[in-house]
């Protein structure tokens, strides 16, 4: 699959460019798949599954990126609670779900879906700062917690298999709450636990790729995998002191004007 406008060079450089900062942002906070995805809905053909296949495309381009996040920030995770480990299985199982309903609903459903899916990750980086300090509260994990909060872990990996934009702020809040640690060291689990959403999905988009089911851009997600990486990589080791509050200002903003695009067309088709 290549796109008409993806094939000049200004829209593989505009890719590169959305691949690179999306590769830092799921660093930091996670919600890269805002600036991706609209990029690669615009570039990639205008057919009726153009916008499933940006997701798929999106969601294999970036996996690499967050898989090594998750590697840089691996000794931050040291000593954590044996039961944290179990956060992982509801993430593969809520990834597989989320993906499976991309793939097993009409097209038509999900391009209805992807403006409030953008206002949602808008308005979840908007509130970040007030949803981190609110979830920071520390304490023990109590059993009841604990079995609550892989519940909830689900239900981001249904979300993060069919969408994400916006996961990894509904993680840290989630994870604050069992008292796993500070910031950094919520980032580093979120991070982990993102590696395994994503790459579920990847890999279930990739399989449904080569069935026939919906179609994957290789050559665009091969740009994105190389330029996320670079953007990871340099982010994962600044996110101590980069000011990442104004990065994910301007990540809402964004969000927040992609979401009234969409809107604005839909209501004109």
């Amino acid at each position: 699959m290549s796109g008409t406008a993806g094939d000049g060079v200004t829209g593989w450089l505009l890719l590169a460019a959305a691949a690179f900062v999306a590769g830092g942002v799921n660093a930091i906070a996670g919600g890269g798949t805002i600036l991706t995805f609209p990029v690669l809905g615009a570039i990639l053909p205008a057919d009726p599954g153009r916008l499933v296949a940006a997701n798929a495309t999106s969601t294999i381009g970036l996996w690499p990126a967050s898989a090594v996040a998750a590697w840089v920030t691996r000794g931050v995770r040291s000593d954590l609670p044996r039961w944290s480990k179990w956060l992982v299985v509801p993430s593969f199982v809520g990834g597989v779900v989320g993906t499976l309903l991309v793939l097993g609903l009409p097209p038509s459903w999900f391009d209805r879906m992807v403006p409030w899916l953008i206002l949602l990750a808008a308005v979840l980086f908007a509130v970040q700062p007030r949803l981190a300090t609110w979830a920071h509260g520390g304490g023990e994990a109590s059993t009841p917690r604990i079995v609550a909060a892989c519940g909830l872990q689900f239900l981001v990996g249904i979300y993060g298999g069919y969408f994400g934009a916006g996961m990894g702020i509904l993680m840290i809040a989630m994870l604050g709450l069992l008292g796993l640690g500070d910031i950094h060291r919520l980032n580093a689990v979120k991070n982990s636990l993102a590696t395994a959403i994503n790459g579920i999905a990847a890999a279930v988009f990739a399989a449904g790729a080569v069935l026939g089911s919906h179609e994957v851009s290789w050559p665009h997600a091969a740009v994105m995998a190389a330029c996320g990486v670079a953007g990871s990589l340099g982010a994962s080791r600044l996110a101590a002191k980069l000011p990442a509050a104004r990065l994910r200002r301007l990540v809402a903003i964004i969000g927040f004007a992609l979401a009234g695009y969409y809107f604005w067309r839909q209501w004109q088709a």
